[in-house]
């Protein structure tokens, strides 16, 4: 019989994968072999390999690059990151490396930008596209930046006052874009996004607000679906009706020469996940094309801005499993050295689903399980009932070490879940890895953050003085900035 845990994994999906494949009856990803990477660093670990992020922006490049060439298709493509995905350092550092522009969304965004223009990692010519509701520190700091000669600043307006208070704080001609507030899927909570002006109200806005406005240009409109690009009924219906708005403006506005649709491209979720994004680019250019060439109008530059495509699949985190509880007749609980709501917050707050596979011992029996974390709230678990599939694992034995890898994770997880703060039940931040390769392709880790300290977390509560606090942050910032550059 086929018991064990790599006949259950070969039964079931196409296996090696690029990225996944065996040394021994241990997991490799991208190369890397993750038991040396316990060995060397423990458990519970997350890491960032970060050749991913700029092979998937080079991809989607070619994508566009395929389908416009195909279709004749005479716009420009630009590349925006989507920075919410994950603001760190490291992740923008490497994005940048691949002539790519910024999507922000809050004021702190714009601090950013300002940094990485004077590391010389974001020039003049960058598009910073400034979406999301704008209070006044964001407006003031978008000002500051046209003000100081960045001209590529784009901000999106996202509702009726917006462009009156922008027009207050910026001293020179400036270009924007309008937001479309996308109606929704039915079976969503509510119908029309709240984020944009709805379809039928931008044409006016354009006529009232910004026509006869000698200080502003209308460059863009901004069109993005929550749910995301898929080949869906509803996202070619509202795709048309964002491209009909398109043409009506551009007839009354000779400035508006790009279109942004937004981000929502699909990660890898499973062995068994399957996307045609060559097919579904060609397709959005397609209609674009078509839409514009029987309205007769030029087509627009597109632009898009992806944030978990770009950064998700760079991330993972590796547990060990420490202990099984057998609590009914049917099912074992595998109790994990950490917690999924602090570590992975997506798989309990909106039942996201991660590749999940065993690290190790996979050529020996396997047995339907459940996962569970360590904190006392019964939301922190990742199990079959929340999710599509059942979960299947080597079986737990008490002498012989079970690791478990979650893959995909790079995408929002640090900054929903908190990086360097207090998580629920003060379970401790695991240690974070970066991993890149060297000019020889050698595989070459560093650690970008330890697993948090009791001594952190207690001065984080106010368990001490406030020159002890103080001196604490101090030490836990210059840790991680340090631990970059080795």
């Amino acid at each position: 019989m086929k018991t064990k845990y790599i006949d259950l994994i070969d039964q079931s999906f196409y296996f090696p994968q690029e990225e996944f494949k065996l040394n021994k009856n241990n997991l490799e990803f991208h190369g890397i072999d993750l038991m040396k990477l316990i060995s060397e660093y423990g458990a519970p670990l997350k890491f960032t390999y970060l050749p991913k992020i700029s092979d998937n922006i080079n991809r989607a490049k070619e994508w566009f690059r395929v389908a416009m060439k195909e279709h004749n298709y005479k716009g420009k493509y630009h590349y925006c990151y989507c920075t919410k995905s994950s603001h760190f350092q490291y992740v923008l550092h490497e994005a940048l490396k691949n002539d790519i522009h910024i999507e922000t969304s809050s004021a702190f965004d714009i601090d950013i930008v300002e940094s990485l223009k004077e590391q010389g990692k974001i020039k003049n010519d960058t598009f910073v596209i400034c979406n999301g509701f704008k209070r006044d520190q964001y407006l003031e700091n978008i000002a500051r930046l046209i003000n100081n000669g960045h001209e590529n600043c784009i901000p999106v307006i996202d509702n009726y006052e917006e462009l009156n208070l922008l027009g207050d704080v910026v001293t020179k001609k400036y270009n924007i874009g309008i937001r479309i507030a996308s109606e929704e899927e039915p079976k969503f909570e509510f119908y029309t996004s709240r984020l944009g002006i709805g379809y039928k109200n931008i044409v006016p806005f354009y006529n009232n607000q910004i026509k006869d406005n000698p200080q502003v240009n209308l460059k863009m409109l901004h069109f993005f679906i929550n749910t995301g690009i898929r080949d869906t009924a509803y996202y070619w219906n509202e795709l048309v009706k964002c491209l009909k708005v398109y043409v009506s403006l551009k007839k009354i506005c000779p400035t508006l020469d790009s279109l942004n649709i937004g981000g929502g491209f699909p990660i890898k979720n499973s062995l068994a996940f399957e996307y045609d994004y060559q097919y579904m680019i060609s397709e959005i250019i397609n209609q674009i094309k078509q839409v514009c060439d029987e309205a007769d109008v030029p087509v627009p530059n597109i632009f898009t801005e992806f944030g978990s495509f770009t950064v998700g699949e760079s991330g993972g985190a590796i547990y060990e499993v420490l202990y099984q509880k057998q609590q009914n007749d049917r099912e074992k609980w595998n109790m994990i050295n950490s917690s999924f709501i602090t570590t992975m917050p997506d798989t309990w707050a909106i039942n996201k689903r991660f590749v999940m596979l065993a690290v190790n011992r996979w050529n020996e029996e396997y047995e339907r399980v459940l996962l569970g974390g360590l904190t006392c709230d019964s939301d922190d678990y990742y199990n079959s009932e929340q999710h599509m599939n059942a979960i299947y694992l080597p079986k737990y034995k008490k002498d012989k070490p079970l690791y478990i890898g979650f893959f995909n994770t790079g995408a929002y997880q640090e900054t929903i879940g908190g990086f360097g703060g207090l998580h629920h039940c003060l379970i401790p931040q695991p240690k974070h890895l970066l991993i890149d390769k060297d000019e020889d392709g050698n595989i070459t880790t560093s650690v970008f953050s330890g697993q948090q300290t009791s001594e952190q977390m207690l001065s984080l509560l106010g368990y001490g003085n406030a020159q002890q606090t103080d001196n604490n942050n101090k030490s836990t910032t210059n840790f991680a900035s340090k631990a970059y550059f080795l």
